[in-house]
């Protein structure tokens, strides 16, 4: 059977086959890989003879595919993050942005008990603090959980928190962190005297406690993004949805908006939610802290008000979240992107064609090229794929 190419060479069908890279779990750093990197992981895997090397590598991720040089000119960079600078840097060095928010499938997977979970069962008699606040890691990105911190103990708001603390992360004490943002720096240094230690690992955000859920009337979500213009949401925002239960997301401007593009309500009414639309990241922390504060004051019996209303909005989410039709809107929406990223592919062969011109400055292209080494393309697949090449233009 002939395949689009109209041959059945599996080379030249692999060479005419769009790519697409993954990305779509953790935050794009096209500064992250070097070509060195890049070019000890090309000579590491044996992918390519030493004369290319340097080559391939100049094509940053594209180099970690099986087939670098492929006859299209982009290679689709699956990602799951918005108003993106990171993206527009691969956009303008041959990538094409295919958005997917993974995070949602990932999660139903991950929390899918917590829809039929009977330990999860509302009781306000059993909540002890008015807050949950899952606080691990503090380095690079996640480095205002510090700054959080020491708002909580300055506001007298610890009592009120079901909250852990990790002294060192990375094998650093926090009070040797150089925060990349001055204005997030703390002062005090006995952070981790005020605290209970936590002994979570990274894996702990792949499960609920449902304990924790039971004793606490509103989580505050820490997500990985803070100080920064992205809206890259994780599995951390899902959790408290998944499990029913009100929050307030300590994430970048905008957070709550994008959720409220996925269908969700948020808590606004109840809620001071205006620091979603805080720019400054010191600013917006005061303001979380402010609201929390103002929570904590409430007399009890209107805290037993808030808290329903606050689990009534919980309770539509977490069924929202669970259903069949908000799961194929996820899906939908990646399908309708991956589409579109097809759509704008071109197909020139230009990075095929570029052997040709290497070939006639470097000897050792040359002979990769029309001498007789293993693995050489014959002139049979060569032409069938340059024909099929000349077709697409």
């Amino acid at each position: 059977m002939l395949d689009n190419t109209g041959t059945n060479l599996p080379w030249v069908t692999a060479m005419s086959t769009p790519n697409i890279i993954f990305h779509d779990q953790e935050l794009l750093a096209y500064d992250l890989y070097t070509k060195k990197e890049l070019a000890d992981y090309v000579t590491a895997k044996n992918l390519f003879a030493p004369a290319l090397v340097n080559f391939v590598a100049s094509l940053h991720l594209r180099a970690c595919i099986k087939m670098p040089l492929h006859a299209y000119d982009q290679v689709l960079l699956c990602h799951s993050e918005q108003n993106s600078p990171e993206l527009k840097i691969y956009e303008q060095n041959g990538f094409i942005g295919v958005y997917y928010w993974s995070h949602a499938i990932i999660a139903r997977d991950w929390y899918r008990f917590a829809c039929m979970d009977p330990e999860l069962t509302v009781d306000f008699d059993q909540i002890s603090h008015d807050f949950l606040i899952y606080n691990r890691a503090w380095t690079g990105s996640r480095e205002y959980r510090l700054t959080l911190t020491e708002m909580l103990a300055n506001q007298e708001l610890i009592p009120c928190c079901n909250i852990t603390f990790s002294e060192f992360d990375s094998s650093k004490q926090y009070t040797q962190h150089v925060f990349a943002n001055p204005d997030l720096a703390i002062s005090r240094d006995d952070l981790h005297l005020l605290y209970p230690a936590n002994n979570h690992d990274a894996g702990a955000s792949a499960d609920y406690n449902s304990k924790d859920y039971v004793t606490t009337a509103i989580e505050v979500v820490l997500e990985t993004l803070f100080d920064d213009s992205r809206n890259h949401l994780t599995e951390k925002t899902l959790r408290p949805i998944a499990c029913g239960r009100p929050f307030i997301l300590a994430a970048t401007p905008g957070s709550l908006r994008y959720l409220k593009q996925y269908r969700f309500e948020t808590f606004d009414g109840l809620i001071d939610e205006t620091y979603d639309t805080i720019p400054d990241p010191q600013k917006r922390l005061e303001a979380i802290v402010r609201e929390m504060k103002r929570i904590s004051c409430l007399p009890h019996d209107e805290k037993i008000l808030l808290w329903n209303k606050l689990h009534a909005i919980a309770k539509r989410n977490q069924q929202l979240f669970f259903s069949t039709e908000w799961h194929n809107q996820i899906v939908k929406e990646f399908k309708s992107n991956f589409d579109q990223g097809i759509k704008r592919l071109t197909a020139t062969g230009k990075y095929w064609f570029e052997l040709d011109r290497i070939a006639k400055t470097d000897p050792e292209v040359a002979v990769l090229r029309t001498g007789n080494y293993p693995g050489r393309r014959t002139l049979a697949e060569r032409e069938q794929l340059e024909n099929w090449i000349k077709q697409q233009n």
